[in-house]
């Protein structure tokens, strides 16, 4: 007789012989990540490891655990315990504050951008402390950390109101650098101002996570755990916005003051991350885009909760890492002065170009096409309203110091009558008055020229680099051959600013210039030569890094008339380059099809201009330092007064860069006497704001 199996008894036999069930996915994603989380720790724990154990002094592995088991002999144990483990606690601290705060910044900016050094908190931190250096104020470190907290908040608060919080990363990154820029300017006023007090402020503000002691890391570690504690309290709201605002709105989450807490938070971090090592650059940018990748693949480390902690894991194995990478590549008696933030600058600035290479949007804002173009007659009289400016901003150059002038005495100067003591004075003036005027001209060409080419309204010399090439290069002359002449401080700087242009011009060229794609390389290029000018800076003698540093600050002090042939000699051909070709220059800067309709080939044509322009731009630096933002203003005001044509802009934007140098100098000679501000500082104080109207004219 056949048994015939009943439901219960069929269900029971398939459930004994079918395999079992493969694990649901989101226990296959936590196991991973657990794993990902397992294996990132046991890589900062190895670059912990081989961090105690580098140094100047002769302690390996093997003293270092008898130091840590109390065996060791006094000197050994003095050296990690007062010096070796502060400092990659230290590193671990600062690593896990920067990258936190990036990863919280980005979420709910839905900004892949946003960081500490974009939003300008590292900035804005350091400007306190500056400050606070300066007023002679004696602070526990706790209290310093509240004055950079403040001083980075602030200008975070001012970043994100000009730049939105969407996904506008052109506007954020240009934000964030030009306020940084002008924060910059000022602290290193009051470094030139007040060298005693501010002794030892500049390589401190290079970022080191050398440490004298537990002290600064016990006051810090509570901070830096309440700022993550925090960020993890409102990481369910931080997942809500990541979503879109309306989202967030929809399942009840306060957007505003969600975002208001989290940008206080990641200041927090950032403040305590300063106070105990100095501005650390990109790590906050780098560690969460590094995370993100894996983040995809894992949705145990999507949410809040987990990426954040997640990134500042990635942060401490970067510090870590930059800073075993530094000691092992640099002589150890020459390692410890070099900051570890050099070299997170560095490959944060690698990152930031790789990022541009990437970026898919359409180009920031445009400058309005609705301009007033004025008759002949009203470009006339603007021409001579300048010139008259012009002359009256030189005579007051002339005149105008420590020691006043009057027109006779230049005069009796000119006709080799007047005494010694008016004599050695307009000996020193003049030249430097001429100086200003010229490099003024010469940015300002240089500015009309790359704005052309590139048809970017926000293009200029220093923001995209080239300015910074050049100063690179004529610092590294003027600190290895203090002797050097005019002519081979040009070419120094023509090399770097050659090199700088190659790089952004040659990587924004792939895609026709799209403004995203130059931008970033240009801001990303600019942060390398700034981190390599600092790295020079600190290695060289103390004498030629206050002299690097006079000069770089864009002063014309000590300028004679030989240095100012390089850049008379190319103002000269350039301004005929430019007029002669003043119609292929307005065809270049319409679009892409309308100069090869008529004729004309456009990459040689291109190449020419922007030659010219990184010619410009390197002999101005060689004869007035490192000067911002005239490339920007001048070219930009020019197009508002007479319109777009170049035979009528070129001239105006010469004499308005003129003006603007000559003015800046002036001020800097004179606000203060006897003390000096150098002319690139003033003008990034006065450009700054001017930069920050553009944005915000444009930000819709």
């Amino acid at each position: 007789m056949a048994v015939t199996k009943t439901p219960a008894s069929a269900s029971a036999t398939d459930s004994a012989s079918a395999p079992a069930p493969a694990p649901a996915p989101a226990a296959r994603s936590g196991l991973a990540a657990a794993a990902a989380v397992a294996g990132l720790l046991l890589v900062v724990a190895v670059l912990a490891v081989v961090d105690i154990t580098q140094g100047t002094a002769a302690v390996g592995a093997h003293e270092v655990w008898k130091a840590l088991t109390g065996q060791a002999d006094q000197a050994d144990s003095s050296v990690v315990i007062a010096s070796r483990l502060p400092r990659m606690v230290a590193g671990v601290l600062v690593g896990v504050a920067l990258g936190s705060a990036g990863a919280a910044l980005q979420s709910v900016s839905r900004n892949v951008l946003a960081a500490p050094d974009t939003l300008a908190v590292n900035a804005g931190s350091y400007l306190a402390l500056g400050v606070l250096t300066v007023t002679g104020a004696s602070l526990p470190l706790l209290a310093s950390s509240g004055v950079a907290f403040v001083g980075g908040l602030a200008a975070a608060a001012v970043v994100l109101g000009l730049s939105g919080l969407g996904a506008g990363t052109v506007r954020l990154v240009l934000a964030g650098s030009a306020l940084a820029l002008g924060l910059g300017a000022v602290t290193d006023a009051l470094l030139l101002l007040f060298p005693q007090r501010t002794n030892g402020l500049y390589q401190w503000s290079q970022g080191s996570i050398s440490q004298n002691g537990f002290g600064g890391v016990d006051q810090m570690a509570p901070v830096v755990a309440a700022g993550l504690l925090g960020l993890l309290l409102v990481a369910r709201r931080i997942d809500a916005l990541a979503l879109g605002d309306d989202a967030a709105r929809g399942v009840g989450v306060p957007v505003r003051g969600t975002r208001i807490a989290v940008v206080v938070l990641a200041a927090l971090l950032s403040a305590a991350s300063v106070t105990l090592a100095g501005p650390i650059g990109f790590v906050g940018l780098c560690a969460p885009a590094l995370a993100r990748p894996l983040g995809r693949r894992l949705r145990a480390l999507v949410r809040a909760r987990a990426a954040v902690p997640f990134a500042g894991l990635v942060g401490a194995a970067l510090v870590l890492g930059s800073d075993v990478l530094l000691r092992a590549m640099v002589d150890k008696q020459v390692a410890p002065s070099v900051p570890t933030g050099v070299v997170t600058s560095i490959v944060g600035a690698v990152f930031l170009v790789v990022m541009a290479m990437r970026a898919k949007e359409p180009g920031t804002a445009a400058e309005s096409d609705r301009m007033r173009v004025p008759s002949r007659a009203g470009f006339a009289v603007c021409l001579v309203v300048l010139a008259v400016v012009l002359v009256g901003v030189v005579v007051a150059g002339v005149l105008l110091g420590d020691t006043k002038l009057l027109l006779g005495d230049v005069a009796n100067w000119a006709l080799g009558r007047a005494g010694r003591g008016v004599t050695f004075v307009l000996d020193t003036r003049v030249p430097r008055v001429l100086a200003a005027l010229l490099a003024g001209a010469a940015l300002a060409l240089s500015g009309t020229l790359v704005q052309a080419v590139t048809r970017n309204p926000l293009a200029e010399p220093g923001i995209l680099g080239v300015s910074g090439g050049g100063g690179l290069g004529a610092v590294l002359l003027v600190t290895s051959v203090p002797a050097a002449g005019a002519w081979s401080v040009a070419g120094a700087a023509f090399g770097g600013a050659a090199l700088a242009a190659l790089v952004v011009f040659g990587l924004a060229a792939r895609g026709g210039f799209r403004q995203n794609r130059l931008v970033l390389v240009g801001v990303g290029v600019s942060a390398a030569t700034t981190a390599l000018i600092s790295l020079v800076i600190v290695l060289t003698d103390p004498f030629n890094a206050t002299k690097a540093l006079t000069w770089l600050s864009g002063s014309t002090y000590g300028r004679t008339a030989p240095d100012l042939v390089p850049v008379a000699v190319v103002l000269a051909a350039g301004t005929v380059y430019a007029v002669v070709r003043r119609r292929e220059l307005d065809l270049v800067a319409l679009d892409e099809d309308t100069p090869r309709l008529l004729g004309l080939r456009l990459a040689p044509a291109r190449f020419g201009f922007l030659a010219v322009g990184v010619l410009l731009s390197a002999t101005a630096t060689a004869a007035a330092g490192t000067i911002g933002f005239v490339g920007l203003v001048a070219p930009h005001a020019a197009r508002a007064l007479v319109g777009r044509r170049h035979v009528r802009v070129i001239p105006v934007a010469m004499l308005l860069g003129g003006i603007l140098v000559c003015a800046a100098d002036l001020l800097g000679r004179t606000v203060i006497a006897p003390a000096q501000l150098g002319a690139g500082l003033m003008t990034a104080v006065v450009g700054t704001p001017y930069f920050v109207r553009l944005l915000m004219r444009t930000r819709k």
